[in-house]
């Protein structure tokens, strides 16, 4: 099996040191965010190599890698999702009734293994590029776009509701603002400072994207209902001038 061997490369690339920065720096420890998460100590430029040697994996293979109890490993799995949706997504194959199939099982796989997405860069670096763009090509499932993403919002798993809004990454980028509206209005008094930011950081790019007078007009009717660290984050690219006018409300 393909996994198999991707499992026993990543395992020879183990390194001391840098498990232990990665583990201080995704908060493993006990009552932490990543409480109980390991690494291996490899970085994220190493495990795109091999998600590129490997990117001809039969899909049936990758949950192998997303269930797999190292962090590294099920962020090849993600990667290599990712590769395949993008694969299947480009201009030529975006109505090729192949490829909307396949995207529609890569899809589906992201969301049942969505649990192991279990800190923020496994879902940082997969949801936009998988969910994300899925909400703008083609698709069969029948299943209304805005169910699926509600069924993560108003999940109990902090890391799928972070999906919910990490999408509209994409969505803004192809200029449509309803998503990052809608679950940034869902999450605005969230309790994680996670999902502060991520929430802060979508509305930036709703802003940079879609429409500036956008973000403006939901500064004004949110500012005093969002956290700091949501507002720092949705104002970063304005005139400092406006910043602080922000920062003052």
């Amino acid at each position: 099996m393909f996994a198999d061997e991707i499992i026993s490369r990543m395992k020879s690339m183990q390194n001391e040191e840098q498990r232990r920065i990665l583990s201080g720096f995704f908060k493993t420890g006990e009552g932490e965010y990543g409480a109980g998460d390991v690494f291996l100590g490899i970085k994220v430029p190493q495990t795109r190599e091999i998600v590129k040697e490997f990117k001809s994996i039969p899909l049936n293979e990758i949950p192998v890698l997303l269930q797999n109890p190292w962090h590294e490993v099920r962020l090849c799995g993600f990667l290599l999702l990712v590769t395949k949706f993008e694969a299947n997504s480009t201009q030529r194959k975006l109505t090729d009734e192949k490829s909307i199939v396949m995207r529609d099982e890569i899809l589906q796989m992201y969301l049942k293994y969505a649990e192991y997405a279990n800190n923020w860069d496994l879902v940082d670096l997969s949801a936009p590029k998988i969910l994300g763009k899925w909400l703008i090509v083609p698709t069969n499932i029948k299943t209304t776009k805005k169910q699926i993403l509600d069924a993560l919002a108003f999940s109990d798993n902090l890391w799928k509701q972070r999906m919910s809004i990490v999408s509209s990454w994409m969505t803004s980028r192809h200029g449509d603002p309803g998503y990052c509206i809608r679950y940034a209005e869902i999450h605005l008094r969230h309790s994680h400072d996670l999902m502060h930011k991520a929430v802060g950081w979508m509305l930036r790019e709703m802003g940079k994207n879609v429409s500036m007078d956008l973000l403006r007009d939901f500064l004004r009717r949110n500012v005093h209902s969002m956290s700091r660290t949501t507002l720092r984050y949705a104002i970063e690219k304005m005139p400092e001038v406006e910043r602080q006018y922000w920062l003052k409300q």
